[in-house]
């Protein structure tokens, strides 16, 4: 099994913008969010799992144990989720603001980390490519 903690760097992303924009993030924080390179860490204490992003604008921490929900606050609304191991892959299933579902699959290899973003309301899959730092 593929060691998932540690830190990513951004390397790209894809079709960022029209994914946020199918899914009706405004404009300016849209553009915010599809030019930062955040960075990435995953870390594991116990059962207890953090994943930290962070950008210029903001720092965003999720804990949880695997399979149990817990929320997520995101600019547009309170996310609930569950996340569960699959592989070489945490994927958390979401269900926000209007009870719309979406999903983040956590990609991990040797190299580093894929987040792949979908959603029932968009026809558009983003991703975004980290390398181990």
């Amino acid at each position: 099994m593929v060691k998932f903690e540690g830190k990513y760097t951004f390397e790209r992303g894809e079709n960022l913008d029209a994914y946020f924009k199918d899914i009706g993030v405004p404009y300016i924080p849209r553009k915010m969010m599809c030019s930062s390179s955040p960075t990435l860490e995953i870390a594991k204490q116990n059962d207890q799992w953090c994943i930290t992003v962070v950008t210029l604008f903001r720092t965003v921490t999720s804990k949880f144990k695997l399979g149990e929900s817990y929320e997520e606050n995101m600019p547009g609304g309170t996310l609930k989720n569950v996340t569960t191991l699959e592989g070489d892959k945490l994927i958390t299933d979401s269900v926000g603001p209007e009870d719309i579902k979406t999903k983040r699959e956590y990609e991990f290899s040797e190299d580093g980390c894929v987040i792949i973003y979908s959603n029932e309301k968009s026809s558009h899959v983003a991703k975004r490519y980290f390398t181990r730092a």
